[in-house]
């Protein structure tokens, strides 16, 4: 049974009379598109920190480190000892990026099970048996709660639901950007408590002792705000794809249509299939066995804790022995692997297309790098930040300016540990003079932390994204991406700023013991 072919018109907005939002995505996506190729875009991006560097460290800019009560002054990286710093460090900078690793790892895995078409078979399997209005929600509320994951799930869940929208005929790219706008831009939405919460806490206890030394953080301080936030941002992200990504976007290009797409599993695939389940099954009892008892090996061996311990480290490779092991028995039970001269050719095929993807992180991981040496992006986050402060706002105003700034200081520095050390003991402190808690200071950093994660370039999983992009549209450019993912940003910081003041008017408490008001 073949799928219907869509007609490249269907969905087209071209047709139709464009909104003020069309117009100003269109806008936003020639703007953008316009941009050179992300690689020579980077490559000036690097140029422009570099020149800022010598600029500003000729003029004195510098800025007091909260935390620390230290001068940081702006570092010139076109000295000699920038130079050198540099040419020493370049490979350096590569290898030790911490996205090169983890894509590259999960993909081994991901790619195999693709490869072998274990994936494939899955997805004709669920996707086919489940009512299709069902599928949407299910990718997005898994994407969600995947960012307990961190950076597996930005690796793991946008291409696989590119694959499922490729499995029913339509644009991947639209799966594809829904799954990483739920898990970038959901960071600080789930059901369970996560690895975030527990880091974040850290640096919000440190600051609130600035002013209260007794006090301590709970990791959980957040945790009602963040579970409601769940079901908020599900409906929203299903609306915003249904509604305007996927007609915008269009139906799937007639190049990568599939005309002859089998819907029904052979007798060898459905044996393919029990032999990956059965896998999947031993394996999940196997890592099962290594947490769930008090002296699990993957515990933490001192205090016996899960979330800081061997298990949540592990988890980028217990994500690739999730697909891989699955996906070499897929292929023995299927016939697709014959021999280990099979299982060689499945995983030169699966990292045939990451190419591009390691090229773009050779020069990202310097841009990063060369902006975290020069201090501009503490300088900035701290000026920022002083700047909100003195303007005088105060209350539930001051709170949502708190927010935007977060979010805009995120398309800067996308390291939500980075930001928060630097932040914290600014407002954290401040909002307890002003009557806040620290929880909920902490609560009003992390929405506007999370709304702005899928459009910032300097989150380094954009250049993912837009390389499982380019495999479907090799034309794709950054100013499509981002015209596709900025109405989830926007419709994310509209209804959580909403949220957030529903929840300050009511009072409600934000978590277990934890109030908006501090005593």
């Amino acid at each position: 049974m073949a799928l219907p072919n869509p007609s490249p018109e269907k969905g087209n907005v071209s047709t139709k009379k464009k909104t003020v939002t069309q117009k100003f995505l269109d806008l936003i996506e020639r703007g953008g598109n316009k941009f050179p190729d992300v690689l020579t875009l980077f490559a000036i991006i690097t140029a422009i920190i570099l020149i800022s560097s010598w600029i500003a460290s000729t003029l004195g800019v510098s800025a007091i480190n909260p935390a620390t009560n230290e001068r940081l002054d702006a570092v010139n990286l076109l000295n000699g000892d920038g130079i050198r710093r540099i040419m020493t460090e370049m490979v350096n900078n590569f290898v030790s990026f911490p996205p090169l690793g983890l894509v590259l790892v999960v993909m081994l895995g991901v790619g195999l099970a693709e490869s072998t078409g274990l994936v494939s078979s899955f997805m004709r399997r669920i996707v086919f048996a489940a009512p299709q209005k069902l599928i949407l929600p299910t990718i997005v509320l898994i994407a969600i709660l995947g960012n307990a994951a961190a950076d597996a799930a930005v690796i793991v869940l946008p291409p696989i639901a590119a694959l499922i929208y490729y499995t029913l005929g339509k644009n991947p790219i639209v799966g594809l950007v829904a799954a990483y706008a739920a898990v970038a831009g959901g960071f600080s939405a789930n059901l369970i408590i996560t690895s975030l919460d527990v880091l974040l806490a850290g640096f919000t206890e440190s600051s609130a002792q600035i002013i209260d030394p007794s006090y301590k953080a709970n990791p959980a301080m957040n945790f009602y705000f963040v579970f409601a936030s769940t079901f908020v941002l599900l409906p929203i992200t299903v609306w915003i794809t249904n509604k305007v990504v996927e007609p915008r976007l269009g139906a799937l290009p007639v190049s990568t249509v599939m005309d002859d797409q089998k819907t029904e599993l052979s007798r060898a695939e459905k044996k393919g299939l029990r032999f990956a389940t059965i896998t999947v099954a031993v394996f999940s009892i196997l890592i099962a066995l290594t947490i769930i008892p008090e002296n699990g090996i993957l515990r933490n061996q001192e205090t016996g804790a899960i979330m800081d311990s061997p298990f949540m480290s592990s988890l980028v490779a217990i994500m690739f022995l999730f697909f891989f092991l699955p996906a070499l028995a897929y292929g023995i039970g299927a016939k697709t692997i014959k021999s280990d001269k099979d299982v060689a050719s499945h995983l030169t095929k699966a990292m045939s297309g990451m190419g591009y993807y390691i090229v773009l992180t050779f020069i990202a991981a310097q841009m990063i790098t060369y902006f975290a040496w020069s201090n501009l992006g503490a300088i900035l986050s701290i000026k920022g930040a002083e700047w909100l402060q003195n303007i005088g706002l105060v209350g539930l105003p001051l709170l949502i300016g708190f927010i935007l700034l977060s979010a805009l200081i995120n398309l800067l520095v996308a390291s939500s540990s980075a930001k928060w050390a630097i932040l914290g003991p600014v407002f954290v402190p401040m909002l307890m003079i002003l009557g806040f808690s620290p929880e909920f200071t902490q609560l009003a950093y992390r929405i506007g932390d999370s709304i702005t994660n899928m459009i910032t370039p300097m989150l380094a999983y954009f250049a993912i994204i837009l390389t499982f992009a380019k495999k479907y549209d090799p034309k794709m450019g950054v100013g499509t991406l981002i015209s596709a993912l900025l109405p989830y940003s926007l419709a994310f910081m509209v209804f959580w700023i909403l949220l957030f003041t529903v929840w300050y008017l009511l009072g409600l408490p934000i978590g277990p013991d934890a109030y908006i008001r501090f005593n």
